[in-house]
């Protein structure tokens, strides 16, 4: 064999290494979702989206929900009995609030028990998906985040804000439009969540705890811990199964520019007991 030959094998492997490694991903977490659903009776989805960019000349690109996924999870419903439970793994910075809101209430009418499982983190449009659940289990410091409405760069509570504390004259046009966009779409918002959190709380409670959600209360990213989320009133526990964190590890992030500031060695320590002479 000749050099030539062995620099296009090299070169072909070179190139099929990526290939392989995502399909391996792939047939690993088919076997772990598999053993989940055996465990649970259940029908295991997870929408997951690493923050993390991929770059592609030099662009970044970032996951969140949309529309696709949208589809993809009704269709997994859809397939799925009116007596088998859901459990729905989520990790998603959130997206579109159509997506979003579709998903939502797909598994708020879905007949058997609903539960959202957040490993680390699940915001806005995430948070409102949680949020229809009948049960969220999460971490200690997994956390959930407002669904207040975004209109481009700017909360939507905010464009009120420049609204109410500026005459009419110093405002421009476009500024008078968002803010009455984002009066819609607060509203919207704030009432599908309502209808959301019910039954499982009063009117006055499931109001009054989408308002808090929408309205603008915290900033977009502001991070509601398992304990704050008890505290708001919401299904949460935190009994987190190891085989959903076992399948997270089977999300790699997309390979950086820079490489990491964290390392560990990836097994489990606890500390020795100290031996005893028998």
């Amino acid at each position: 064999m000749s050099f030539a030959d062995l620099f296009w094998l090299f070169f072909v492997f070179t190139a099929l290494q990526p290939v392989l490694r995502q399909r391996m991903l792939e047939a690993m977490r088919t076997r772990k979702i598999a053993q989940l659903e055996a465990k649970r009776g259940s029908r295991v989805i997870l929408l997951v989206h690493r923050q993390e960019t991929m770059r592609l000349l030099g662009f970044p690109l970032v996951r969140y929900i949309d529309i696709n996924d949208s589809e993809d999870v009704l269709r997994a419903i859809q397939m799925t009995g009116d007596d088998v439970p859901l459990d729905l793994v989520l990790h998603t910075p959130g997206g579109l609030v159509l997506a979003a809101m579709q998903i939502a209430w797909a598994i708020h009418e879905h007949k058997s028990k609903v539960t959202v499982f957040v490993p680390h983190y699940a915001m806005s449009g995430g948070t409102l998906i949680a949020i229809a659940a009948g049960e969220i289990v999460m971490c200690k410091h997994s956390v959930l985040g407002p669904i207040d409405p975004q209109l481009g760069q700017s909360p939507a509570a905010s464009l009120l804000k420049v609204v109410e504390q500026k005459p009419i004259s110093e405002i421009d046009d476009k500024t008078l439009v968002l803010a009455d966009v984002g009066r819609k779409a607060i509203e919207q918002v704030k009432q599908a969540a309502t209808g959301l959190l019910q039954p499982r709380h009063t009117a006055e409670q499931a109001e009054a705890l989408a308002k808090l959600l929408s309205t603008g209360t915290w900033t977009h990213d502001y991070p509601i811990f398992a304990d704050t989320a008890k505290e708001l009133g919401l299904p949460v526990n935190s009994d987190m199964p190891d085989e959903v964190l076992e399948l997270m590890t089977l999300y790699p992030q997309p390979i950086r520019t820079q490489s990491g500031g964290v390392e560990y060695l990836p097994v489990p320590r606890q500390k020795q007991a100290a031996s005893r002479p028998s």
